[in-house]
């Protein structure tokens, strides 16, 4: 069975975050400025910290990639961290003369506290690197070449800022997503957007953090991915993994979501209708995109509610593991708000899913072969 996988390594101020695609078809055109596109909007949104000042990512491909098109084996990429400069031997591999003071004051809502007790770490530098945000940089990378394979199928990936520090945008056309990287907040709604960016500059002033919704919203996706015989085959469940994969991410659903549970039946599911062009589809698309875990062929649309970043300016309290006295929290240089960038990542994160799925149920050791296995399905499906 064909699929796609990825993995990614790397420490948010080590010399670069490595990327490997596995299962990319070949002949996919791919190149670092498709990628290097993606990484530049996971840069965007007001209330980034200075990090971003820094950092002017741009992706490497290192194999996998042959005069522009995929070769079907393993693409390695690489994103290096600019920052690293900055920071000596702190992350050095070999033990340098003099090495760093210890990091031993977990931050509440980070994962510091849990993966030194998990990894038996005296030392948080080496659980603060790897758990960064940093690192969805990697996984935006790999999803620009998981957006190029989509693109095939006639599918896009957007997604949009719905609500940040409980400022919630009005309901706005979607045929306005592809422009929606204009606002500072990747907002729809600009009036919305404006109260938020207040409601951002006055959590920043008051050391205070903030989070949000964001929802990504998937196009032109085929029918029939996914299935319903066994639990972790199910699309729905893998697409809410995904997205709950994603720093700071606390809850996601998909079309109706939680509203689901407020209405009764009638006004919840999408009845079915047939025509010779379209074939099957659905008269409403409350399910959003997805039902009995495969997808319908209507817009996957799916949100994700982000916590408030857990750096604080204003500390909360913690422990030093090195006395276990009661101490103030530390502060690592941070932002005040980033589900904008969180909602790109979210795109990254839904196209690596979705072309393992399409691969996984169309097959193709070529993207001639995917087009033609999607097409024929097409097909097949008006003809049921």
């Amino acid at each position: 069975m064909s699929t796609l996988r990825y993995l990614t390594a790397g420490e948010s101020h080590g010399r670069q975050l490595t990327a490997i695609v596995e299962g990319c078809p070949s002949r996919l055109e791919v190149s670092a400025a498709d990628i290097d596109a993606d990484l530049a909007r996971r840069q965007l949104g007001f209330g980034r910290g200075e990090r971003q000042a820094i950092e002017h990512d741009h992706a490497q491909i290192l194999s996998g990639v042959r005069y522009g098109l995929t070769t079907g084996g393993p693409i390695a990429l690489a994103v290096e961290n600019r920052d690293a400069a900055n920071w000596g031997d702190v992350l050095a591999v070999e033990k340098p003369a003099a090495t760093a003071e210890p990091v031993t004051v977990p931050r509440p809502g980070h994962a510091d506290l849990g993966g030194a007790l998990l990894y038996g770490l005296p030392d948080l530098r080496d659980v603060i690197e790897r758990a960064s945000a940093r690192e969805t940089a990697a996984r935006v990378a790999c999803g620009a070449v998981a957006r190029r394979l989509l693109s095939l199928l006639g599918c896009t990936v957007h997604s949009h800022v719905l609500e940040i520090g409980g400022v919630r945008a009005a309901n706005t056309p979607l045929d306005d997503l592809p422009s929606v990287d204009a606002d500072p907040l990747r907002c729809l709604d600009h009036e919305a957007s404006e109260a938020m960016q207040a409601a951002v500059v006055a959590a920043g002033a008051r050391g205070d953090t903030l989070g949000g919704v964001f929802e990504v919203v998937v196009v032109g996706y085929p029918a029939g991915a996914g299935s319903y015989v066994q639990a972790d085959r199910r699309l729905s469940a893998r697409l809410a993994a995904a997205l709950m994969s994603v720093p700071a991410v606390k809850g996601v659903e998909l079309g109706l979501g939680f509203a689901a549970s407020r209405l009764a039946g009638s006004e919840v599911h999408d009845a079915i209708a047939f025509d010779q062009d379209r074939g099957y589809y659905r008269e409403t698309n409350r399910a959003g995109g997805v039902e009995g875990g495969m997808s319908t062929g209507e817009p996957i649309v799916v949100r994700a509610a982000m916590k408030p970043i857990a750096t604080l300016r204003t500390p909360l309290r913690s422990v030093d593991m090195s006395t276990h006295a009661a101490v103030d929290s530390r502060f690592e240089r941070s932002d005040v708000c980033a589900v904008p960038a969180a909602a790109v990542v979210g795109e990254a994160v839904l196209a690596l899913t979705l072309a393992a799925a399409a691969l996984e149920r169309f097959g193709g050791a070529t993207v001639e072969e995917l087009v033609a296995a999607v097409e024929a399905a097409r097909r097949r499906a008006r003809r049921v």
